[in-house]
């Protein structure tokens, strides 16, 4: 068979299936037939739209309120939730400007107690005070009395011929020289002090004072003041064998 006798078939089986399903001219039930069908079809469409755009449209009042009690609930517990840990992080927060405070304050506390225990080195403002005596006319208790005049003038750290002086630390007096804590030293004599380098010179030069001293057993001194001193000797803390910090006590 040809194709053109194929496509002669075909619309000639077309055709009788139209013509049995209208005729050759539609009637009255032809037509009421395609409008019913129209209807149903639009009416399908309508609904579908209808439950699209409004989902809770068709919910009872009932589900409607449990529905809004539900979200109530969640919205208060969400709430709470966000002030617990708006709570926390704050807590965090201080905890973490608490724990650095309580650093900086260690660290602090740990600078000023090396100072005055003589185990770092400082610089600053103070006084130096050079001492000769060529005949070895000084004696221990001289230079006690320089010493007793810094400190009351508020020398805060205080080193003679390299030797850190702190509250531990003694003179004595051997042939041809001094003694600090057990270290020979020999003149020229050098005293270094930190402090307030007016305060401390005048504090030495008070009549009948360290100074007159010093000048009176047959030596020189000559103080000069700085702006910036340093003091780099330092004193190796040891392990007290018998003090221990005593128990706090509850208030």
């Amino acid at each position: 068979m040809t194709r053109d006798a194929e496509r002669t078939a075909a619309g000639g089986g077309a055709g009788r299936l139209r013509h049995l399903l209208l005729g050759r001219h539609p009637t009255w039930v032809h037509v009421l037939i395609v409008l019913l069908c129209a209807a149903v079809g639009f009416a399908l469409a309508v609904q579908v739209r209808q439950t699209q755009e409004d989902t809770y449209a068709t919910m009872r009042q009932d589900d409607i309120v449990r529905l809004l009690d539900e979200l109530s609930v969640r919205n208060r517990e969400l709430t709470e939730e966000g002030m617990e840990l708006r709570r926390e992080l704050g807590e965090l927060e201080s905890g973490s400007s608490s724990r650095a405070a309580a650093q900086e304050a260690a660290a602090q506390q740990a600078r000023v107690q090396g100072i005055l225990a003589g185990a770092l080195p400082v610089t600053g403002p103070g006084v130096e005070i050079a001492v000769h005596d060529p005949s070895g006319a000084v004696s221990a208790p001289v230079f006690v009395t320089v010493l007793e005049e810094l400190r009351n003038a508020g020398a805060e750290a205080i080193e003679l011929n390299d030797q850190r002086i702190t509250a531990s630390s003694w003179l004595g007096t051997r042939p041809g020289g001094l003694v600090v804590s057990g270290v020979d030293i020999s003149a020229p004599y050098v005293w270094r002090a930190i402090g307030d380098p007016q305060t401390l010179a005048v504090a030495l030069d008070i009549p009948g004072g360290a100074l007159a001293s010093i000048r009176a057993a047959g030596a020189a001194a000559e103080v000069t003041q700085h702006d910036d001193l340093a003091i780099t000797s330092v004193q190796a803390l040891s392990e007290p064998e018998w003090a221990t910090p005593a128990p706090v006590e509850d208030r």
